[in-house]
C-alpha cells in the first residue's frame, strides 16, 4: 500500500450543477443520485458519460427528507429512508429511467402487492415506488452487488428483503420484494451495514462484527431448520461464574460516576463466536419446495478503543465506511460475450472500515486475515474501496492509497500466479536503498492487475496493452527482485515466469557481457537454479550455458554439477565445465561432481578420465551418488524422460552399477516402479509389451531391499510372470542374468531353498527344458519361500503345461501352500511315486500324517 500525494487517478472533474441544495448523494452505475435538504424532498438524477460530462435526467419527489440512500446495479432501483412527522419509512424507486424520456407518472404501492390484474401496458413507461413497512424503524441500508438483495438496519434486528422479478407477460417485468428473513441480535444499534454474497458486515460506533449466512441441508420439519438460532458460547470468568452481558455492563455504567471502556478486541474465523453476541434468525417468507434455509457463521469480530488524550477521551472516535467489495472470476471459461451481471461469479470477498485516522482492510472469502491498515494524516470523514484504489475525504483533502484487493483475489484464483510465499507489499524492506524502486513498482504492478481482474476486463479494446504492461511490470520486477539484496529475493522466480521472459532473455537483461567483476545476488541465483532444474524445453546456447556457468562458480558453486545435469544446459563446452568442476573439487570434492565429471568426459569421448573418475569410488557409493542427482542417468526432452547417454554407456560396460543406482533412485522416491519399468524399455530399446532381462535384474535386486509390502507383492507377481512367459514360451533372456538362483537364495529372504522332493521330481527322466533351467530354478525357489501370495499367482501360473515334470513341481507347490495336501499326494502318487515320500517326510508332520496314511 503506498499513498499518492498530489496524484488522484481521475481523468477529470465536473461541478453538478443542482436546483436545490445537496443533502446526499450516492452513485449507481453510470448515473449520480443528489437528494435535496428538508426544504425541497426531492431526489435529482444526473447521467455521467464519458470524459466526465454530467446531464440532467430529471427528479423525483420523495416523502421527506432523505436520510439514508443507496443504489442497486442489479435491478437498477434506488433505495431510500426517508423522513415525514417524526415517522421514518423505507422505500425502493424502480423504473427511474423513464423520467428521461419525459414520463411523470409515479405509481406507490405496497411491497408484495399482487400487480397482475391493476398492470397495464401503459404502465411500463412509470416510475414505480415500493413503500416496505417495518415494525422499527430503519437506520440504514445496503444492497447486494451481486443479486440486487437489500438489507436494513433496525434496533436489535437485522431485515432482509429478497429482490424479485415479476413476469406480467412478455413484454412486460416488474420489480418486487420480498421479506424473507430477520436476524435478531440482542444489543445491538446498528451505525452502518454492508451486504454481498450472504455476507453481513455490521459496525457500531466502535464495533464490528461480519457474518455469513450459509446455506443448510433441508430437513423435512422445516420451520424448525429455517429458524434456528445461533447463540455465541457464554463467556465465565475465574470460578465458573458467568460473565455480565454487554446491557448489564450499561446498567452498571449508568449508576457509576466512572467511564470504564472494555479491552480492544480481534478475533478471526472460529474465534469469532467467542464475540457474544448472539443471533436468532426468523425466516418470514412463504415456505415453498424453493425456500432455502440459513444458518449463521462468524467469520469476523473487532472491538476498538476511545482515543485517549491527556484531556479524557475523544468522543469523536466513530467507525465509518464500512463496505464489502467483491472480486469476480475473469478467467478463460467466461467469454466476452457471455459475461453479463447475472453470470459473473464471486472469486473473492473483502471488507473495510474506518476510525477516524486509520483504515483496515480485511479479505473475508476463503480466509478471514486483514490485507492492509492505512494510516491517515488528517481526520477522515469519509472512504471508498474500489478494486484500485481507497480515497479518503479527510478534513482537508482527498486522500488516494493503491490497494491490494484484485492481486489477493488473483492469488485466490491461482495461487501460484505471482508468489511463492502469503508476501505482504505494505511491509517496509529492510534494505532502504531498495525500498523505493521495488515499493513503488510493486503498487503499479497491483493497479495493472486491477484493471485485469476488472469484470470488463474481457471486452476492454486496451485488453493487449494491458495483458503487455502487466508482463513488463513483472520483469521490472523480477529485475529488482534479481539486482538487489533484498529478503524476498525469492520472488524473481514468479515475477520472470510470468513476465513471459525466456532464460536467455533474462541473462541479457541482467549480466553485463566481459564483466569480470560483476557480482550475482541471491534473487538472480534463486530464478536461475529453479528454472534449471525444472527441466523446461529451453536449450541456452553455448555462449550463455557458459556464462551460467561462471555465475555459478562465483556466487553458488556447490550447484555446479547440478546444473551441468539440466537439459537446458546440453550446449555448454564440456571442456570449460570440467575446468570448472576442477576448481570446485579442490575446495569440495563430492560423489556427484565425481559422477559429473565422468558424463562429460563421456561426451567428449575421453574414456580415460572416465575410467580415472569412476574408479574414485567403489560401486556402492557411486550408486548412491545417482540419488544426489538423478539426471545424469534420465533426463526430460520435448516433455520425454530419455536415459541419458550416461545410462547407455553403463548399460553396456558396467549394467550391475546402472541397476543398483536405479534400486537406490527407488528407494529414495527419486523414480516410480512404472517410471523405472519405462526407462529401462528404452534403455534397452524394447517394446512397450516385451520385458528385457535388465529390468528383471531391477526387480530381483529390488526385491532384496523393499519393504514395502504393496511394492513386494508387484514384484514377485512380475517376476514370477516373466519365469513363466519365458519357460512357456522357451524363451532365453536376452543378456545373461546378473544373478544366479543360488545367489538370490543367498542374499534374498524371498526366494527360498529348493524342497528336495523337487529336485528329486527334476531328476526324473530327460527334461527337454535343461537350458531353461535358470528360470525353472528361480520359479521354483519363489514357491518355495512364503512370500508370494499364490492365490494371485495362480492365473499366471496356469500357463505352464501340466504333463512335464516343470508343471508337475509347480502346482504341487501351489497345492500345499494352500492347504491342500491330499490333491497333493494324488498327484505325486499318480506322476511320480517316489517322490511322495519325500513329499510326506517334509510337508506332513504332526497333524497332517494323516492325510498320507488316508
Amino acid at each position: 500500500m503506498v499513498q499518492l500525494y498530489n496524484l488522484h487517478p481521475f481523468g477529470s472533474q465536473r461541478v453538478v450543477p443542482c436546483k436545490q441544495e445537496p443533502a446526499h448523494f450516492c452513485c449507481g452505475q453510470d448515473v449520480l443520485f443528489v437528494a435535496s435538504t428538508a426544504a425541497s424532498c426531492r431526489v435529482e438524477v444526473f447521467a455521467v458519460h464519458d470524459q466526465g460530462r454530467c446531464e440532467p435526467l430529471g427528479s423525483f419527489a420523495t416523502l421527506g427528507p432523505v436520510l439514508r440512500m443507496a443504489h442497486s446495479s442489479a435491478g437498477d432501483y434506488l433505495v431510500t429512508i426517508e423522513e415525514k412527522s417524526k415517522a421514518t419509512f423505507l422505500r425502493a424507486y424502480t423504473n427511474w429511467r423513464c423520467m428521461s424520456a419525459g414520463s411523470s407518472r409515479v405509481c406507490v404501492r405496497m411491497v408484495g402487492h399482487k400487480m397482475e390484474e391493476s398492470y397495464s401496458e401503459t404502465w411500463k413507461e412509470q416510475m414505480s415506488v415500493v413503500e416496505m413497512p417495518l415494525s422499527d424503524p430503519p437506520l440504514c441500508i445496503s444492497c447486494c452487488p451481486v443479486n440486487g438483495d437489500l438489507l436494513v438496519g433496525c434496533k436489535n434486528k437485522l431485515v432482509i428483503f429478497c429482490l424479485k422479478y415479476l413476469v406480467i407477460n412478455q413484454n412486460l417485468t416488474v420489480l418486487d420484494f420480498e421479506r424473507s428473513l430477520i436476524l435478531h441480535i440482542d444489543n445491538l444499534i446498528p451505525a452502518e451495514v454492508a451486504f454481498c454474497a450472504r455476507h453481513i458486515a455490521i459496525t457500531t460506533e466502535l464495533d464490528v462484527l461480519i457474518l455469513k449466512l450459509e446455506l443448510v441441508q433441508q430437513s423435512a420439519d422445516r420451520t424448525e431448520q429455517c429458524a434456528q438460532g445461533v447463540s455465541a458460547p457464554e463467556k465465565t470468568v475465574d470460578g465458573g461464574v458467568k460473565d455480565e452481558s454487554p446491557s448489564t455492563h450499561t446498567l452498571q455504567l449508568e449508576l457509576d460516576e466512572f467511564i470504564i471502556c472494555q479491552k480492544p478486541v480481534e478475533l478471526l474465523g472460529e474465534e469469532s463466536k467467542l464475540c457474544e453476541i448472539p443471533i436468532t434468525l426468523e425466516s418470514t417468507e412463504l415456505p415453498t419446495e424453493e425456500t432455502k434455509c440459513f444458518r449463521v457463521q462468524y467469520l469476523l469480530f473487532r472491538r476498538f478503543t476511545p482515543d485517549q488524550s491527556p484531556f479524557g477521551f475523544c468522543e469523536e472516535t466513530k467507525l465509518h465506511s464500512v463496505q464489502l467489495l467483491p472480486i469476480y472470476q475473469t478467467g478463460s471459461s467466461v467469454t466476452a460475450y457471455e459475461e453479463t451481471e447475472n453470470k459473473r461469479e464471486l472469486l473473492s470477498l473483502f471488507c473495510f472500515f474506518s476510525l477516524p485516522h486509520v483504515g483496515y482492510l480485511y479479505s473475508v472469502g476463503k480466509l478471514v486475515e486483514v490485507i492492509s491498515t492505512y494510516q491517515y494524516s488528517e481526520k477522515s470523514e469519509q472512504a471508498v474501496l474500489t478494486p484500485q484504489f481507497l480515497h479518503v475525504i479527510t478534513s482537508e483533502n482527498l486522500q488516494c492509497f493503491t490497494v491490494r484487493c484484485s492481486a489477493a483475489a488473483a492469488r485466490d484464483e491461482d495461487p501460484y500466479i505471482d508468489t511463492t510465499v502469503k508476501v505482504d507489499y505494505s511491509r517496509t524492506y529492510e534494505n532502504v536503498k531498495t525500498e523505493s524502486c521495488i515499493h513503488l513498482l510493486s503498487e503499479a504492478h497491483l493497479l495493472i492487475r486491477a484493471a485485469i481482474m476488472d469484470p470488463h476486463f474481457l471486452k476492454s479494446d486496451e485488453k493487449e496493452e494491458l495483458l503487455r504492461a502487466f508482463r513488463e511490470s513483472c520483469a521490472f520486477l523480477g529485475d529488482c527482485y534479481s539486482r538487489f539484496d533484498t529478503k524476498d529475493y525469492h520472488l524473481a522466480l514468479p515475477y520472470y515466469r510470468m513476465s513471459g521472459l525466456s532464460m536467455t532473455e533474462v541473462l541479457k537483461r541482467l549480466v553485463s557481457e566481459g564483466d569480470e567483476t560483476q557480482t550475482y545476488e541471491k534473487g538472480l541465483i534463486f530464478y536461475l537454479t529453479h528454472s534449471l532444474n525444472e527441466d523446461l524445453n529451453e536449450e541456452l546456447s553455448k555462449e550463455s550455458g557458459n556464462k551460467v556457468l561462471q555465475i555459478f562458480y562465483l556466487a553458488d558453486p556447490l550447484q555446479l554439477p547440478h546444473i551441468l545435469c539440466s537439459p537446458c544446459m546440453r550446449n555448454v563446452c564440456p571442456l570449460t565445465a570440467v575446468k570448472y568442476l576442477q576448481k570446485v573439487e579442490k575446495m569440495m570434492p563430492s560423489v556427484v561432481l565425481t559422477l559429473t565429471k565422468a558424463y562429460l568426459a563421456l561426451k567428449m569421448g575421453d574414456l580415460i578420465m572416465y575410467e580415472h573418475e569412476m574408479d574414485s569410488y567403489n560401486e556402492t557409493i557411486l550408486a548412491c551418488g545417482f540419488v544426489g542427482q538423478p539426471r545424469l542417468l534420465r533426463q526430460c526432452k520435448g516433455g520425454i524422460v530419455m536415459p541419458t547417454e550416461f545410462a547407455v554407456h553403463l548399460k553396456e560396460m558396467q549394467p550391475g552399477l546402472l541397476v543398483a543406482a536405479t534400486v537406490a533412485l527407488h528407494e529414495n522416491s527419486k523414480i516410480e516402479l512404472e517410471e523405472a519399468a519405462t526407462f529401462f524399455k528404452m534403455l534397452c530399446s524394447h517394446s512397450e509389451n516385451t520385458i528385457p532381462q535388465l529390468l528383471v535384474d531391477f526387480w530381483e535386486a529390488l526385491l532384496v531391499v523393499c519393504s514395502q509390502e504393496e511394492i513386494l507383492q508387484e514384484l514377485l507377481l512380475r517376476v514370477t510372470s516373466q519365469y513363466v512367459w519365458r519357460i512357456s514360451k522357451k524363451q532365453l533372456p536376452e543378456t545373461k542374468p546378473l544373478k544366479t538362483t543360488d545367489d538370490l537364495i543367498n542374499s534374498c529372504n524371498h526366494f527360498g531353498l529348493i524342497f528336495p522332493w523337487v529336485t528329486s521330481i527334476m531328476s526324473v527322466g530327460c527334461s527337454s527344458d535343461k537350458v531353461y533351467d535358470e528360470d525353472i530354478s528361480r520359479l521354483q525357489s519363489l514357491l518355495c519361500s512364503q512370500s508370494v501370495n499364490v492365490a494371485s499367482a495362480l492365473p499366471v501360473l496356469e500357463a505352464l503345461p501340466e504333463a512335464d515334470n516343470v508343471g508337475l513341481t509347480i502346482r504341487v507347490l501351489c497345492n500345499t501352500r494352500l492347504g491342500k495336501y491330499e490333491e497333493a499326494i494324488d498327484q505325486l502318487l499318480l506322476r511320480c511315486p517316489d517322490a511322495a515320500v519325500l513329499y510326506a517326510q517334509h510337508e506332513l508332520k504332526g497333524d497332517k500324517q494323516v492325510c498320507y496314511f488316508h
